[in-house]
């Protein structure tokens, strides 16, 4: 019999998982599961609870939210876990609003489905990346799975919290039109490490700089589109400072991925990352905004640390 920690997110998908919470708990115990169930409480915790099981010896553990859930669940493995190890094996059931890892990752989309990859311990391995962010409260280190932003993309999301009657993309659209009105331009100095162990420099003032290990972020954005999570390496976009109608242009292209020949963001591959701000920036974590006033950004690459169940 397998044994499993749950963590549902109630509040995920705008309360869509505290809706399904009776059916997926149906559904894991009629797949004859041991089932050591929690449910979150407010943010934060799902950190806490994955830790605690870590330590208690849990393997597999069971994400029921969203991008922000699942990395939460993987802060506290990893944070239970000694340097170098694989950090344990992550079931997602994808209920959130964008579900950019789970998709991404390759996770399958519906309950029933989720839990036949279960029982067939079908996996991937995808890298992880661990950061340490400067901020006014003094030093923060997370980790993240699919994509961390910096500068006008989490300016996004935070404007996407205060919007709570829309779903989806529409979501982060209309959060877009209101991050340009509220969004300064700082001075960047970026500093990073390419796939061929070269250092790489840039330094001035920009928009944002994304970091992503895979492709996609915001439910339906590929600002670095041709990332790999299993590659060992970080992709990172780096949009120079833009006026208004040069970003409602790069908008468009960058929903579908279009914009590798753009002038206005230059695209590269890193092993490592540190990106120094003139100014108290916000920066978001796999959708979750972690600080609003970063000044230093550090990230590395830790290869194929995370087994994933994915479709067969």
């Amino acid at each position: 019999m397998l044994t499993a920690k749950v963590i549902l997110n109630p509040y995920a998908g705008r309360g869509k998982g505290a809706k399904l919470a009776p059916k997926i708990r149906q559904l894991l115990e009629g797949a004859d599961m041991e089932l050591d169930w929690s449910e979150t409480t407010g943010p934060g915790h799902a950190i806490q609870l994955a830790r605690e099981a870590k330590e208690a010896g849990h393997t597999l553990f069971i994400a029921a939210g969203g991008d922000g859930t699942v990395s939460e669940v993987v802060n506290g493995m990893a944070q239970a876990t000694p340097p170098g190890e694989t950090v344990g094996t992550l079931a997602v059931l994808p209920i959130g609003s964008g579900n950019d890892f789970a998709d991404m990752a390759g996770c399958p989309r519906g309950l029933a489905e989720v839990v036949a990859a279960i029982q067939a311990r079908t996996t991937r391995r995808v890298d992880l990346c661990r950061t340490t962010i400067q901020t006014d409260q003094g030093p923060l280190v997370r980790y993240f799975d699919n994509n961390l932003g910096m500068g006008f993309e989490a300016q996004v999301t935070v404007e996407s919290y205060k919007i709570t009657w829309l779903r989806g993309v529409a979501i982060y659209v209309l959060a877009v039109l209101r991050a340009l009105r509220r969004y300064d331009q700082p001075f960047f100095d970026i500093r990073w490490v390419d796939e061929r162990g070269q250092e790489q420099h840039v330094a001035q003032r920009s928009l944002m700089v994304s970091l992503g290990n895979s492709r996609r972020t915001g439910g339906g954005f590929y600002v670095t589109p041709d990332a790999v999570m299993d590659d060992g390496l970080l992709d990172m976009g780096i949009a120079a400072a833009l006026s208004t109608p040069r970003i409602l242009i790069l908008l468009p292209q960058v929903m579908m991925g279009l914009h590798r020949n753009s002038s206005a963001i230059r695209l590269v591959r890193c092993r490592e990352v540190r990106v120094t701000t003139s100014q108290p920036v916000p920066i978001h974590a796999d959708g979750e905004v972690v600080t609003e006033a970063a000044t230093q950004v550090e990230a590395v690459v830790e290869p194929r640390r995370l087994e994933v169940v994915v479709k067969a």
